[in-house]
């Protein structure tokens, strides 16, 4: 019978598939250009990575710093926060976590009963993907692509602080804009859960909140006849 998922495990394994995620993000949302990025495999999926050098050390950076804070269990969210040329959030994409056991420092390495196997949970991560790439249907395309940025944010449980970076670095966080995080989010914004996943140690789940701000915008133009509904009228270039 097949080892089942141990504490580190599952932390490696969301923390990668979370980094993974971010590039996917960038590239369906076409937050820079499609030659940016070199297609790959991961969970026996197609995915896109970026091959821009600051960028990535960017990422990996943020996902080191994740990776501290879910093996202390302070972690809440992480959000990937797209945002228009005035900083303003278009779109949260929120990752959830929260730890489902108690596991002692000595038993991190341990497999734990009625956990899930590392096959299992591959492919749960798999179907995460498949979903994210297809996210376009339900949020349509972005307009002002030449604007548009985006940013990595963390939300920390019971008002928690990052903790020190490795080495005792000091944490590479900065106080996030209110508006880009879920707290800041309107009460007209529309949230779509896209996955989850409860891996018996750490559950996941992962929802794209489409802000008041983008919606609004979005009506102004359809209204004024300088937007097509979503998921007709527009095509992406190849």
């Amino acid at each position: 019978m097949p080892d089942t998922l141990s504490f580190n495990q599952t932390v490696k394994a969301v923390a990668e598939f979370i980094e993974v995620a971010i590039h996917t993000i960038l590239y369906v949302r076409q937050i820079y250009p499609p030659d940016l990025f070199v297609r790959r495999k991961k969970y026996d999926t197609p995915v896109y990575q970026s091959r821009h050098p600051a960028l990535n050390e960017y990422i990996s950076g943020a996902v080191m710093a994740i990776t501290d804070e879910l093996v202390l269990g302070n972690l809440d969210k992480v959000v990937v926060v797209i945002k228009d040329k005035d900083h303003v959030a278009l779109e949260r994409f929120i990752f959830s976590v929260k730890s489902m056991i108690q596991v002692e420092p000595y038993d991190k390495d341990v497999s734990v009963e009625g956990a899930m196997t590392p096959a299992t949970l591959g492919q749960y991560f798999r179907s995460f993907l498949i979903k994210l790439t297809m996210v376009e249907s339900q949020l349509g395309i972005l307009e002002s692509l030449d604007d548009v940025s985006f940013a990595i944010a963390i939300e920390l449980n019971d008002d928690k602080l990052p903790s020190a970076g490795r080495d005792e670095n000091p944490p590479p966080w900065v106080p996030a804009d209110r508006q880009h995080t879920t707290v800041g989010a309107s009460e007209d914004s529309q949230l779509h859960l896209l996955r989850a996943v409860d891996t018996g140690i750490i559950s996941l789940s992962l929802a794209v909140q489409e802000s008041g701000e983008k919606i609004q915008k979005a009506r102004e133009q359809y209204e004024s006849g300088a937007l097509e509904p979503k998921g007709k009228g527009k095509e992406k270039s190849g």
